[in-house]
């Protein structure tokens, strides 16, 4: 267990058990439990996050590939997780890590303020907690964020939202920018997709929006005949531009076959495009696509004149027509993001750092 690693959120019961407070599984854990995450462990008195300080791999991303199209575009974000999470999705494509049982869990020893300092020197804006929900990995996350914080980077959660609010509020006021995955848009999808519920995530998505300064972004993972019907992309898109506004991004990304989906197809391009076009069409002024090669689909335009503000070829930026503060070259009207100067485009140090291999960044090569 490593060191510091009591587990903040749980209360004792009656009964003796501890109930976990952080996520709204508010799972009851005897002595040696551990609760859905697997990660989070009552040894009878408290309660322990066992992944604190311990991570399962790094990467130099681009930032677009989190994705994030609106939150510094062009900029490194150095990527960490650890293991476990408390969603169950039936087609989760990193369950090797999500579903980490403690015996098989491959981690190293990566504290808070050296991830900070690594990012700092490998010239990430941001530093993102991804690969697996870095919800179970609360107090391991606001750490590394106060740290940080302290060296002027960038804070990015990718994550489900599935939180309770008081930890939630904790949470964000250490996130720079938030990319939600909203798996599906029924009560129905969500517990037999997920094992989960649709209610919270919706209340952290109207929470980030408008009681924090957190940049919100959110993804969709569409999957061929489970979550891909026009009447949900249109009840979906139509409740994110009421409840949320307009100018919120939303990515639909492409399904491949994973985990216990591998009888699923892939999703079919025209699906994605579709979809897009239902958002656009409901209100929404920024809509991508994910996982499939479309540059049209990719790149954001200006929903006052439709000019286009940045160009993007995967996770490339080939384009910039902003003006400082955000504003359109052509009409001047801002464009909602977190923005900086122009990025480099190709064969920047930056970029030349950022697209190496994963296998180059594991914790023990941090400096």
């Amino acid at each position: 267990m490593a060191q510091d690693s009591k587990a903040k959120y749980w209360h004792k019961l009656t009964d003796g058990k501890i109930q976990c407070d952080l996520c709204p599984r508010l799972c009851k854990l005897a002595a040696g439990q551990s609760g859905y995450c697997t990660f989070r462990r009552s040894d009878g008195d408290e309660l322990f996050a066992l992944t604190f300080g311990l991570s399962s791999g790094f990467c130099v991303d681009p930032i677009e590939k989190k994705p994030l199209f609106h939150f510094l575009p062009g900029s490194a974000v150095l990527s960490f997780g650890t293991v476990g999470c408390n969603l169950g999705c039936r087609g989760c494509q990193n369950w090797d890590l999500s579903r980490c049982a403690i015996k098989d869990a491959e981690l190293s020893k990566a504290p808070p303020d050296r991830i900070a300092r690594s990012a700092q020197e490998l010239g990430c804006a941001s530093v993102a907690f991804t690969y697996n929900e870095p919800i179970i990995f609360h107090e391991y996350a606001v750490e590394t964020a106060k740290e940080c914080r302290a060296r002027g980077i960038k804070t990015v959660a990718v994550t489900a939202g599935y939180v309770m609010p008081k930890p939630r509020e904790e949470f964000y006021q250490y996130m720079d920018a938030a990319n939600v995955d909203l798996k599906g848009f029924t009560e129905e999808f969500y517990k037999k997709y997920t094992d989960a519920e649709l209610g919270p995530v919706l209340e952290t998505l109207e929470y980030i929006k408008h009681k924090t300064s957190t940049w919100l972004e959110i993804t969709t993972l569409v999957i061929p005949g489970m979550n891909d019907s026009d009447r949900d992309i249109t009840n979906m898109t139509s409740w994110i531009a009421k409840n949320l506004g307009p100018e919120v991004p939303l990515h639909f990304s492409a399904f491949y076959p994973a985990h216990k989906m591998l009888d699923r197809p892939y999703t079919p391009p025209e699906t994605l495009e579709k979809a897009r076009k239902i958002a656009l069409h409901h209100g929404l002024s920024h809509v991508y696509t994910g996982n499939i090669r479309s540059p049209k689909s990719q790149s954001t335009y200006c929903r006052f004149c439709g000019k286009m503000l940045i160009g993007r070829n995967g996770f490339a930026v080939t384009g910039w027509h902003l003006k400082e503060g955000g504003h359109c070259e052509s009409c001047n009207a801002v464009c909602a993001g977190v923005f900086e100067a122009k990025p480099g485009m190709w064969g920047s140090k930056r970029q030349q750092v950022r697209l190496r291999p994963d296998r180059d960044f594991h914790p023990e090569n941090l400096t």
